[in-house]
């Protein structure tokens, strides 16, 4: 008898996750949907380009933020190892461009 009060128990705690990160997607996919529309309303605008592209990229980052993190499930248990290679090869990315962009400037 205690079986079943504790499957009844555990299935509404995953059907409570699973609306709770189906809700996390929805906003985070309209959030995305929003920054892309000020990015395209910058744009059109024709504000100074110093001003639209550093705000563009950030963007950019927040929206790859979202899509690791909320729509490849990044921020669940076991995804340690993807997040550390993912980062590592930013790292790696990052450090080349600045190299390269500072033997460039030089």
């Amino acid at each position: 008898m205690t079986e079943n009060i504790n499957s009844t128990n555990s299935d509404g705690y995953y059907e409570q996750k699973k609306k709770e990160e189906m809700k996390h997607q929805l906003i985070t996919f309209a959030l995305m949907i929003i920054f892309t529309f000020i990015a395209f309303g910058m744009v059109l605008a024709e504000l100074d380009k110093l001003f639209v592209i550093p705000i563009i990229i950030v963007l950019a980052i927040v929206q790859v933020i979202f899509q690791l993190y909320y729509f490849m499930h990044m921020s669940h248990k076991g995804h340690e190892l993807p997040s550390i290679m993912i980062y590592g090869g930013l790292s790696v990315a990052f450090l080349t461009i600045l190299t390269f962009l500072v033997l460039i400037w030089w």
